[in-house]
């Protein structure tokens, strides 16, 4: 099997401290590495709609969210797991654009909803399923058995940290 960069830091680790278990760096080391692989070429897709992909994933978490395609500000930061400003700060930089519209909740009287425009809406059916089909494009993700145990793996890894 060939050898990649990160074989080459373990190695210089067990070289230099062959006391240290160096061994989550081959899982660490990769993950870091690939993600760097799998965000450019979908930063590429986001930026020729304009987009960020922080503001993209505001656009399909309230399109996957179903009709009527809006959730308040707390639904929809604690979807995606970021902070309030950086979520406001998402949100108006996509109401500028006239993608979401900030609107009166009407049961709750002090609430608000984002809600997904036609624009946006339009927006992320025709660029939105760029992403998926980036990703389904990507060598280790055409055989479905293989990438069915990555997934599961990697879902091990993701909840022991959530």
């Amino acid at each position: 099997m060939a050898s990649d960069p990160v074989d080459r830091i373990l190695a210089q680790w067990q070289r230099e401290r062959p006391d240290l278990d160096a061994s989550p760096m081959a899982i660490v080391g990769r993950m870091a590495r690939l993600s760097k692989h799998l965000d450019r070429p979908i930063q590429a897709i986001f930026s020729d709609f304009g987009l960020r992909q922080g503001e993209f994933d505001v656009l399909a978490t309230l399109r996957r969210s179903g009709q009527p395609y809006q959730l308040s500000p707390t639904e929809l930061f604690n979807t995606m797991m970021v902070s309030s400003s950086t979520m406001t700060h998402r949100v108006d930089r996509l109401e500028q654009a006239a993608l979401v519209e900030c609107i009166p909740d009407p049961s709750d009287r002090r609430g608000t909803l984002i809600h997904l425009t036609p624009k946006g809406f339009d927006l992320i059916e025709a660029q939105g399923y760029g992403p998926c089909r980036k990703h389904a494009s990507y060598p280790c993700t055409s055989g479905r058995s293989d990438r069915e145990a990555l997934a599961l793996l990697l879902r091990k890894l993701l909840l022991s940290f959530e």
